[in-house]
């Protein structure tokens, strides 16, 4: 899957939570008291892991310099030249041959792109299971 098909896949998914937690709010100002279900609690997580992968993402991309990339080396590392690579998915910066970016970055970002992706798939899934019930 490319970089784009990612972000609109990123996009829908967290706009499915989206709508799932409005619903719950929207009921609960209405004076409605919705039963804690399993499938609130699944749209629940899943905006919650969104949020912390994007806060996550964000920490590492706060290891790269965009305007000058020689900054990125020197503020990091103590080498003035321009890194050898970098790119921000999967987040790497790599000067003099050292990885800069935490080596938990990745790996982070990864299980919490797997816990939003399955808690949002999730969601739905057990609000028709209760409903036939």
């Amino acid at each position: 899957m490319t970089f784009i098909g990612l972000m609109i896949l990123g996009v829908a998914l967290a706009t499915w939570a989206g709508i799932t937690v409005g619903e719950t709010l929207k009921a609960r100002r209405a004076g409605v008291r919705p039963r804690r279900s399993a499938a609130r609690r699944a749209a629940w997580g899943a905006v919650l892991a969104y949020l912390l992968g994007g806060a996550l993402h964000l920490y590492g991309l706060s290891y790269m310099s965009f305007l000058q990339p020689e900054d990125a080396c020197w503020f990091k590392a103590g080498h003035m030249a321009v890194p050898d690579s970098s790119s921000a998915l999967p987040v790497s910066l790599v000067c003099a041959g050292e990885e800069i970016v935490p080596w938990w970055v990745n790996p982070g970002l990864l299980l919490l792109a797997l816990a939003a992706v399955g808690l949002t798939v999730a969601s739905p899934v057990l609000a028709v299971r209760n409903r036939r019930r």
